[in-house]
């Protein structure tokens, strides 16, 4: 039994700043800017949470999961001597010349970017929490959650950061998870609808993160389905 915490989404729309938030205002470290993709559109802010401070590893820390409207597609990882590759968060992601995404752990994100995101609707995150008690395989629960045990889809996957330390579990996102977008504003490709987006093309994704916290984005978001 590990503890765990379901993040739900509420559907009262956000007027303000809120450190728990589905698009919304980012709060981001000093000087940390707000990502931009490699083709230069700026990264839409999916989700943001503070880490409960129980969790081993991050907790007390702000997680933050951008990703480009424009690119939707699954991560593919490049290794260099079992490792991850060095700079992994901005090395290239063929067949793009980069990463089109950017997760970041923040440790002093206190103040909240001074716009919300424009597309993805704001809504508030409430973390509830509960016991994720893994099945006979080691299966967790499978929702949208921080903590407790992966619910792998296909086989469990491992990787070592290219600092050396081995990447640990953070959260995930169950698969066709949509997100709401405002009225008007371009649409994703291959998303199943017009009003909505989807991370890594809409599958499951476990974000492992660098316990050593080498980087701010020392993250690696797994796609199964």
């Amino acid at each position: 039994m590990l503890p765990a915490y379901e993040v739900e989404v509420g559907t009262e729309p956000l007027i303000r700043p809120a450190r728990n938030s589905v698009g919304g205002w980012p709060f981001l470290d000093q000087p940390q800017d707000w990502p931009e993709c490699f083709c230069g559109e700026r990264m839409a802010l999916f989700f943001q949470f503070d880490i409960p401070r129980d969790l081993e590893h991050f907790g007390g820390h702000h997680l933050l999961v951008f990703h480009c409207r424009a690119h939707n597609d699954a991560s593919e990882p490049q290794f260099a001597d079992g490792r991850l590759v060095p700079e992994y968060w901005d090395a290239p992601q063929p067949p793009y010349p980069a990463p089109f995404w950017r997760v970041l752990i923040q440790s002093h994100a206190s103040l909240p970017a001074p716009e919300a995101e424009p597309s993805v609707c704001a809504l508030p995150l409430t973390l509830r929490p509960f016991v994720d008690t893994p099945d006979e395989e080691g299966t967790g629960s499978q929702t949208f959650k921080v903590g407790g045990s992966p619910s792998w889809a296909q086989d469990p996957e491992e990787y070592t950061c290219a600092c050396g330390a081995d990447l640990v579990y953070v959260c995930q996102v169950p698969d066709g998870m949509d997100f709401a977008v405002h009225p008007g504003r371009p649409e994703q490709p291959y998303s199943v609808r017009a009003d909505t987006y989807w991370l890594f093309l809409g599958n499951e994704v476990y974000l492992l993160a660098c316990p050593d916290r080498c980087h701010p984005a020392a993250v690696w978001p797994a796609n199964q389905h």
